[in-house]
This record gives structure tokens, C-alpha cells and sequence, in this order.
């Protein structure tokens, strides 16, 4: 991922998805903070899923749904409607990093 080079991909939950590599402070692993987003794929477009999506400042409003259990999804139907929403997708992902309780930092 170009935004930030602490971003690593995976595979979760059997589809691609993007992650934390940095130093973390201890936490439930249940909570995803480590996961960033998890990409699902359907017929006609695919599914951008923030995992803890609902603690993320999203000043551009991109991020959609309000799921209990936090997620929030951004839609992508083609490369076009990509490349429209890159901007807002990098200020939501920097957001995200701000929220990382880091080992020495008070969040």
C-alpha cells in the first residue's frame, strides 16, 4: 500500500487484506486493531472493510454503514470510481494510523 510503508498485506479470512506491521501495545487480539482493511470481492464491485472502521476520524465521509460491531465499508464498482475515491481512502488510512497505541504513547 503506497500510503504508508508500515502498511503489510495478508490473507484473512480468506481474502486479501492490509495490516499494521509496527510495535503495538499489548491488546486483545479479538479487537483487530492490527487490521486495517479486508477486501471482499462480489459481482459487481468490491467491498473496501475497515474492521474498526467506526473509531476512525472520516472527515470525508467515505466510510459508510454503522454495523454494532464497528466495521465500516467503502464500495468500489471500477478503476475510475478507485482512482475518485484515492484521496479520501489515504486520509481515512492516515487517520487510522494516528489511533495505533504505540508501545511509549498515550492515546
Amino acid at each position: 500500500m503506497n500510503t504508508d510503508s508500515s502498511i503489510g498485506e495478508q490473507i484473512k479470512w480468506n481474502s486479501p487484506a492490509f495490516f499494521y506491521t509496527g510495535e503495538m501495545k499489548a491488546f486483545n487480539p479479538k479487537e483487530y486493531k492490527r487490521d486495517l482493511l479486508v477486501i471482499n470481492t462480489q459481482k459487481n464491485k468490491i467491498l473496501l472493510v475497515f474492521p474498526t472502521g467506526a473509531g476512525i476520524q472520516d472527515a470525508t465521509g467515505i466510510l459508510q454503514g454503522d454495523y454494532t460491531d464497528g466495521r465500516r465499508l467503502v464500495s468500489i464498482v471500477d478503476e475510475k470510481d478507485l482512482a475518485a475515491k484515492e484521496k479520501q481512502l489515504q486520509s481515512v488510512i492516515r487517520n487510522w494510523l494516528l489511533r495505533i497505541e504505540k508501545p511509549g504513547t498515550v492515546n
